[in-house]
């Protein structure tokens, strides 16, 4: 399949006064195809969520391409879309008025941005708290809240970075769960950031292992596990060799940078 989201040669150094220079990535490659949902994992500090915000277009990288559809990309654009682990809602906003924030500095019509709000509420679950604010929510209930902001302004492409990590292990399985529900309806292209080997293997097509500091990509590891995805499939022998493989390729590089 041809890359829908294409890094050839990515590199980024992270300079600052009167410290040594710091290489986040080098020389970083990846291809995703239209429609795939794409985990990576690595050891801490590799780079990962610093290369969601080069796709993202916060952060541009000292060299190496970096393109959407074939188009390079130079910022921010209304086609991408990032879902955060901290949830970033606005704490004086309802339900309602999150979600419909990105369609409102689009300039949307109320009555759109309304209507386009209810449906997301109800594709999330959230049916009922509407006019419920941040401290009124669970972790679950905020994270399933940015979520739906962040497919509001339907975006081709979701970067999602370590976004159920702050939530307890029973809601984050229902999260995953609700998430594959929701890639299997819209197809959209998914990056997702994950320190967890199980979540990585469960949701995605393809797992990217990085190396430590600068990173790179030492490993892709496919995921050929049917779809539609359930719990009971955690508990096959097929799911927990996928994952011994992912561990593998990990522990290699921890081991081997001490």
């Amino acid at each position: 399949m041809a890359a829908f989201i294409k890094a050839h040669d990515v590199s980024l150094v992270f300079k600052a006064k009167d410290r040594e220079p710091v290489t986040a990535l080098t020389n970083f490659s990846l291809d995703i195809a239209q429609g795939e949902f794409v985990s990576i994992v690595g050891p801490s500090g590799c780079g990962k969520s610093t290369f969601l915000n080069i796709v993202l277009g916060l952060i541009e990288p000292a060299s190496g391409v970096i393109q959407l559809n074939g188009t390079r990309i130079s910022g921010p654009g209304q086609e991408r879309a990032m879902v955060f682990q901290e949830f970033g809602l606005l704490p004086w906003r309802s339900v309602t008025a999150n979600v419909e924030l990105g369609l409102e500095l689009k300039g949307v019509p109320s009555a759109k941005r309304a209507a386009r709000a209810t449906e997301l509420i109800n594709l999330v679950g959230l049916k009922g708290f509407e006019n419920h604010y941040p401290h009124e929510l669970s972790g679950g209930m905020k994270q399933r809240v940015g979520l739906a902001r962040a497919l509001a302004t339907e975006p081709k492409v979701l970067l999602m970075d370590e976004p159920f990590a702050a939530l307890d292990a029973q809601t984050r399985d229902l999260m995953q769960t609700e998430l594959l529900q929701i890639w299997e309806r819209s197809k959209k292209t998914v990056l997702f950031v994950t320190h967890s080997i199980e979540e990585a293997a469960y949701l995605s097509d393809r797992v990217i292992v990085m190396t430590a500091r600068p990173g790179r990509t030492k490993d892709v590891i496919q995921i050929d596990l049917p779809r539609p995805r359930d719990y009971e499939m955690r508990l096959t022998p097929k799911f927990n060799d996928i994952k011994l493989r992912i561990w593998e390729v990990l522990r290699e590089e921890l081991t081997s940078r001490g």
